[in-house]
């Protein structure tokens, strides 16, 4: 499927006068509501779908019904800009628009997409998913997003809106069982409790065997087990006084996320051997198969409580959102991801306190100026434990390796003698690296946007944002992993590295040259140092705390972001706009073991006597990211069809790519990453009861300028994970019968062109990374029958064609050579019943 055709179609669409705008719609709308009605609060008013000058995907609770969307995660097949990443594990999801988005595996990296549920800014991943109960709408706002929102939004918006509790009494139950026996519960009940005091309260319980299996410890993997309570309170003392008390409380408790073997390297025969057996199902990604020495474990607790207060002085209108929120994540891992017994515990124990305050002022004149003048205060703190431990095997893995890698000249115990270490100390079970990190952030802002009307259908929006930002941050981290902590440079092992090189076969004078400067460059571009192979080795060297003498541990950033937007009414059914924006996100912070001096701080701290052995430049924290986008679009809304065009050039200097090496992960800015695109979305009802939609998104990207990458200078290459071509297309179809009974079929398909999984792998050559790719082709359906006393039994099937594929690869933990990856989710199906009342 090509951009061409998918063009034309969208063109034939138009000259046909059936055009739309997919997914908007509420497909258990009337007539009467179509288009029009969807109102949104992209802008922070409430405003029509096509009145709203801002490219925004919306996915109603109808929406979300049909297509049997349980999570965030798969809201992707829905709307074709976002692409939801789920990573090792529950508490890991990364969210990405247009080609934009970080902020996993790492929990000192906020996101570049921001989420919000019901305004309230959720800062790390672990805080983001839910069964989304009681859900009115999820929006997704595409492009730089600072001016409207308080914290990082220099990508887009995801914005989660529920439902307020009603003053009339009613409710749902919802049962659901499926194939790997899922089962999923959800209710919630709403009414009044006074005059001027509604409540609702919804609860959601979703479980499922594992759909993978572990055949050394005979357990299925990859489950769910997951529920959660919402409760919600509305007082209304007056017509002008509005106060929403919001308290939610969500638990994981699940083994998650298995990685599979995508490239078989060397070191499978090893881990083999050691494993006793088979370690890994080799090059077999599909298989479901994994083998492990213990199960992967994610218990997460995420809760917290909000109060909005609207108070209507008349022609303005008084906002304030105040909310507290915790998140609590203890994940434990077999990260070798193999049957040998290599990584012994990987654990991660995080706490993240969360406390933010809006505050804004929104203006509804009769004359042709308005605003919106806002003030954020956001306050986060972290800490997390982190611990890593060899296991049983890795003693006689490193061994085997040192062996293959001298050439059978030197294995561990020769080394500890020959290195001065006591015996059996390299490579010793239980030995590794304990890590504690703290982060405080403080953050501030001040927003608005003004609203001029030039005319009856021109309108001028200019909007301002300015940011500062404050981070403070600490290590403590300990390393017991001997190997690591020698100095393969020393000068006191020159006789040994002598030995080495006239083993080799080196002339003696030659030798005796080399070993006394080992830190020279040989003409082929190898070290002189005959043991510079072993540094591969010494995974977990000694770690420099934060702060020091030369590393304050802190940050601060002050930004002013700001847009201009121009919209006009060309018909009562038809607007464009023209906007310019930028956007801002702040430093983060390299919250891991992989936390490094910057290279303009290392020679001072080697000159302050402050090196520990190994130290080598790396990042502390990555600099800001600064967005712009030029964008142009059009809206349009007939009384069966309607439709939003795009066309923008987005652009983001100082990108924070954060990417997995195989032993770590390298934090680093891009010099700019920049995408053109066209988004195109429509739905139309050719005839009654039957809504066609279909979402178009073309993106050519590339890094303008990616010098120092962790796979070298990638300037004028494409990024890789973004797709040239995105499609969701789908249509829902309703029969009424007589007596008000009615059957709903519903049909969506996702595709994604072929695209490269990763920019590189570290050790490997580049057409290795660039020959594995990903493309999606997926087909959601289900069938409900509606009946009048309102009972809803359907059946669905998600994935039904059982699409294959890696949602991302990475180099194998510690395995060189060998490759891994995350597979895709496979064919789930079941059936619902409902109950409204």
């Amino acid at each position: 499927m090509t951009l061409r055709n998918m063009l034309l179609g969208a063109t034939m669409l138009c000259a046909a006068a059936t055009p739309a705008i997919a997914f908007a719609q509420n497909t258990g709308a009337s007539d009467n509501d179509y288009g029009n009605e969807i109102i949104v609060t992209a802008s922070k008013r409430s405003q029509t779908l096509q009145d709203t000058p801002i490219a925004v995907s919306v996915a109603s609770a109808a929406d979300i019904e049909n297509s049997q969307i349980r999570d965030l995660i798969d809201l992707q097949s829905a709307v074709p800009s976002l692409r939801v990443a789920q990573l090792q594990s529950s508490a890991n999801t990364n969210f990405i628009i247009r080609g934009f988005g970080n902020g996993a595996n790492n929990p000192g990296i906020e996101p570049s997409v921001g989420v919000f549920i019901d305004g309230v800014y959720r800062s790390r991943s672990a805080a983001q998913i839910g069964d989304l109960p009681n859900l009115e709408r999820v929006e997704v706002l595409r492009g730089p997003q600072s001016t409207l929102f308080g914290k990082n939004a220099s990508a887009g918006v995801i914005s989660i809106v529920t439902q307020k509790p009603q003053y009339d009494f009613g409710g749902s139950v919802e049962a659901t069982y499926g194939n790997y026996d899922a089962i999923t519960v959800k209710g919630n009940v709403t009414g009044p409790i006074g005059e001027n005091v509604a409540f609702s309260l919804g609860g959601n319980f979703n479980r499922r065997d594992g759909y993978a299996q572990d055949l050394r410890l005979g357990k299925d993997v990859n489950d769910r087990n997951r529920w959660g309570v919402r409760g919600q309170l509305l007082f209304e003392p007056t017509d002008a006084l509005s106060i929403r008390l919001i308290g939610d409380y969500d638990k994981i408790d699940e083994n998650c996320c298995i990685a599979a073997n995508v490239i078989a390297g060397p070191t499978v025969a090893i881990t083999d051997l050691l494993a006793g057996g088979t370690s890994v199902d080799a090059a077999n990604p599909f298989s479901y198969r994994v083998y492990n020495n213990f199960l992967s474990s994610n218990e997460i607790e995420n809760y917290g409580g909000s109060a909005q207060i609207d108070y209507d002085l008349g022609a303005l209108a008084l906002t304030s959102i105040t909310a507290y929120r915790e998140v609590r994540a203890d994940t434990n891992q077999d990260s070798d991801f193999s049957g040998a017994d290599l990584i012994g515990q990987k654990s991660d124990d995080t706490a993240i306190n969360t406390f933010t305050q809006e505050l804004r002022l929104t203006s509804d004149f009769d004359g042709p100026v308005n605003f919106l003048i806002g003030g954020y205060y956001f306050h986060e703190k972290i800490r997390q434990h982190s611990q890593i431990y060899f296991g049983d095997d890795f003693r006689p893995y490193g061994n085997a390796l040192i062996q293959a890698a001298s050439g059978g000249l030197l294995d561990v115990p020769t080394l500890e003698a020959a290195l001065g270490a006591p015996s059996d100390s390299f490579f010793r079970a239980g030995d590794g690296m304990n890590e504690h990190y703290r982060m405080k952030n403080t953050a501030w802002s001040i927003f608005g946007t003004l609203d001029f009307g030039i005319s009856d259908r021109l309108t001028l929006t200019l909007g301002g944002n300015y940011t500062k930002d404050k981070k403070r941050f600490t290590t403590d981290v300990t390393s017991t992993d001997v190997f690591s902590g020698i100095d393969l440079d020393a000068a006191a092992y020159t006789p040994f590295r002598e030995f080495v090189l006239v083993s080799s076969g080196v002339d003696p004078a030659t030798a005796a040259f080399l070993a006394a400067n080992p830190t020279l460059t040989l003409p082929d571009g190898s070290s002189a140092n005959p043991l510079a192979g072993l540094k591969d080795f010494q995974f977990l060297p000694p770690f420099l705390d934060v702060p020091n003498s030369i590393e304050p541990g802190r940050v601060s950033d002050g930004d002013f972001s700001w847009s201009a937007r121009l919209s006009y009414e060309l018909t009562d059914t038809v607007n464009v706009y023209a906007t310019y924006a930028t956007g801002f996100k702040a430093a983060s912070v390299n919250l891991s073991r992989d936390s490094r001096p910057l290279a303009a701080d290392l020679p001072a701290i080697v000159a302050g006597g402050l090196a520990t052995p190994n130290l080598v430049a790396g990042t502390r924290f990555a600099a800001p990211e600064e967005s712009e986008v030029y964008e142009a679009g059009l809206k349009a809304n007939w009384s069966v069809a309607a439709l939003n065009l795009a066309v923008f050039k987005q652009s983001i200097k100082g990108f924070q790519s954060n990417v997995f090496t195989g032993t770590g992960f390298a934090l680093a800015n891009a010099g700019k990453q920049s995408t053109f695109g066209i988004e195109f979305d429509g739905s139309v009802r050719p005839v009654r009861g039957l809504n066609l939609n279909l979402a178009v998104t073309y993106l050519d990207a590339k890094y303008d300028s990616f010098v120092a990458s962790a796979f070298g200078d990638l300037s004028g290459m494409k990024p890789a994970g973004i797709p040239d071509l995105s499609v969701s297309a789908g249509g829902t179809y309703t029969h009424e019968f007589a007596g008000g009974t009615r059957a709903i079929a519903h049909v969506d398909y996702q595709y994604e062109s072929p695209t490269q999984i990763v920019d590189g792998l570290a050790a490997l050559p580049a057409s290795v990374a660039q020959n594995l790719k990903r493309e999606v082709n997926q087909l959601n359906a289900s069938f409900t029958v509606a009946l009048t006393n309102g009972l809803e039994l359907g059946v669905w099937g998600r994935n039904l064609t059982n699409a294959r594929y890696l949602t991302t690869i990475f180099n194998a933990v510690a395995q060189s050579g060998s490759v891994s990856g995350y597979p895709s989710q496979p064919r789930t199906y079941g059936v619902t019943a409902r109950f409204k009342f």
